[in-house]
């Protein structure tokens, strides 16, 4: 039975019709989530290219696809392939080593098997300029902790967190192993929740 969602059949309609706010919303709805598929597979200079060849055959296929996936696996599937072909005459293992964090590390004993704190940070109320502020400030490191990253812990990270697929998804996608996945992911959530607890005991990235 098709597994795409009643929007997935709505947008295709659109697309298929030719209307061209159907394929803003699809690149607006999707690229983020292609980018770091190709990301995570070639590497950042290489990135955009894939994404781009990614469309193209996405446009090319559009009236084959059978809606047997999700419009989002189809799409993810598709830039994994074209990454993965890039990569035909010139593949590289994955890299599990850490990069250096802005600070210190955290210890892994102070987090759950999911992920989360055993006992988490305190929070602060944002109801003064102040805290807005802060706010503002933290998501700035958080952003700079998460380009710290290695290519595959980004891309783990953002895929599961942000995009919610399925590890076995990500697996499918990335070549990588189960086991290797969570390592990637748990080293990732180390480096986040440093930056978090360093920021509330400092309030410096």
């Amino acid at each position: 039975m098709p597994t795409g969602s009643p929007s997935d059949a709505e947008l295709l309609e659109r697309l298929r019709a030719g209307e061209q706010g159907a394929f803003r919303e699809l690149v607006a709805t999707y690229q983020s989530a292609m980018r770091a598929v190709a990301f995570a597979i070639v590497g950042s200079r290489n990135a955009d290219e894939v994404v781009q060849d990614a469309w193209l055959a996405v446009v090319r296929n559009l009236d084959g696809f059978q809606a047997r996936s999700s419009l989002k696996t189809w799409l993810l599937t598709i830039t994994a392939n074209t990454a993965k072909s890039r990569l035909r005459q010139q593949r590289r293992e994955p890299l599990l080593d850490d990069l250096p964090a802005p600070h210190g590390s955290v210890d892994a004993e102070r987090f759950a098997d999911n992920g989360h704190w055993q006992t988490p940070p305190g929070h602060w109320e944002l109801d003064t300029p102040e805290a807005l502020l802060a706010e503002a400030e933290l998501r700035e490191c958080l952003d700079k902790t998460v380009a710290s990253l290695s290519e595959l812990q980004s891309s783990v990270l953002l895929l599961h967190e942000r995009q919610g697929l399925t590890p076995q998804d990500i697996c499918n996608l990335l070549d990588i192993s189960l086991s290797n996945l969570r390592v990637l992911l748990h080293r990732a959530r180390l480096k986040v929740f440093a930056t978090l607890e360093h920021f509330e005991e400092t309030g410096q990235c």
